[in-house]
């Protein structure tokens, strides 16, 4: 149906990075998960009224509070189209991860309270009628359900949706939630063991774990994560392949990547250059570096170029010194630092080793005493030299 009903209304609609289409799809699955939630609901309602199940009704309220995740997807995405303006120069597209978040606050709210109401059933059941028109009605649920998790996932996948992604993980636990309410059921009446509240609470519990992981997944965003590996990897491919490199490129380093939003992306790094190659034909190279990574992931690129004194005897043997003291084998930290911008700074008498030191997030030496350390081992090589060591994070 999205295949066909995207073929109707998208234009371009196999352009996924492009921002109108995909504002598009998120407007298109949007109408579609509320309209067959609402739907949902109805007959779900239908079903428990008509066999007096509050796991069933309680399902039903689930599926209400779907259409209004729906709703506040749709929202999002309008939202996020907005244009960049002076107060914000980097789009809106945050607001589509922070609708993924209400979503999921959404989700864990509705929980709580199937868990109270399941709860009081526990406490004081009743009797239930599972007939064969319940029965069909939750296998059409259950199969639709599947229907709208799987297009969620496939489109949030195609167009990079937390929002969706979060909506196609409620969708997956409603799948596992209305098929708990049918097995209970029949086990009830083919038993007649009163499962229904305890069903009830099981699935309140279900729904409150898919709240929790849609957090995860819309939070992680919103508060800065770091870019993937895979997407590191391919930076420094385009960055240091074998052209750029014959053409001066010596290495990267401080790769950031800030995302306001999908379709919004900046990203910035250094790019090590000889200090005795042309300038004018480096600023070029920067150029075209900067144009390949932008038509591969749509986004803005800023490079800073850093000029590298090379074939100098004395940098590259205090270069090598400092590769063998920060990765002594005497020391806790051995094999984890890496250093860039290395430079010597003749003052006088004394000559200053400069130079970035990156620390890993997860070592619990403190970054002073890692810099006392490697300062005091260097002075031990030459007490004429010192050191300034920046420190910095992968």
């Amino acid at each position: 149906m999205i295949t066909l009903l995207s073929s109707l209304f998208i234009k371009n609609r196999t352009e996924y990075k492009n921002e109108r289409v995909r504002r598009s799809y998120g407007v298109l699955c949007g109408i579609l998960g509320i309209v067959l939630n609402i739907l949902l609901c109805t007959v779900k309602f239908f079903a428990g009224a008509l066999s007096g199940s509050i796991a069933i009704t309680a399902d039903a309220f689930n599926n209400l509070s779907d259409a209004a995740s729906s709703c506040v997807s749709l929202a999002g995405f309008k939202l996020a189209g907005h244009k960049p303006d002076s107060e914000h120069p980097f789009g809106h597209g945050r607001l589509e991860y922070v609708s993924g978040l209400i979503i999921a606050i959404m989700i864990i709210l509705m929980a709580w309270e199937l868990f109270r109401e399941s709860f009081d059933r526990v406490l004081h059941p009743n009797e239930i009628e599972i007939n064969s028109i319940v029965i069909i009605i939750l296998i059409i649920s259950i199969i639709t359900k599947i229907y709208i998790a799987t297009y969620n996932f496939r489109i949030g996948k195609l167009i990079d949706s937390a929002a969706m992604r979060a909506t196609g993980i409620d969708s997956s636990s409603d799948v596992l939630v209305t098929a708990l309410v049918l097995i209970c059921g029949i086990v009830s009446k083919l038993t007649g063991l009163r499962l229904d509240g305890y069903g009830g609470i099981i699935v309140a519990l279900f729904v409150m774990w898919a709240g929790i992981n849609a957090i995860r997944e819309t939070l992680s965003p919103l508060l800065g994560k770091s870019p993937s590996p895979e997407t590191v990897k391919e930076i420094e491919e385009i960055v240091m392949c074998s052209e750029h490199t014959e053409q001066g490129i010596l290495g990267m380093h401080d790769l950031i990547v800030h995302d306001y939003g999908p379709g919004r992306v900046i990203i910035s790094l250094d790019v090590e250059v000889s200090c005795n190659g042309d300038i004018m034909e480096l600023h070029n190279i920067i150029d075209d570096i900067e144009n390949d990574i932008s038509e591969r992931f749509g986004c803005h690129v800023t490079i800073h170029m850093d000029p590298v004194l090379v074939d100098d005897p004395e940098t590259e043997r205090m270069k090598a010194v400092l590769e063998s003291i920060i990765h002594s084998a005497n020391t806790d930290y051995s094999c984890e630092l890496k250093f860039h911008d290395f430079r010597l700074v003749h003052e006088g008498a004394e000559t200053r080793l400069a130079f970035d030191l990156v620390i890993p997030y997860d070592l619990k030496t403190p970054d002073e005493e890692i810099t006392e350390r490697i300062t005091r081992d260097i002075r031990k090589v030459n007490p004429g030299y010192s050191c300034t060591i920046y420190t910095d994070k992968a």
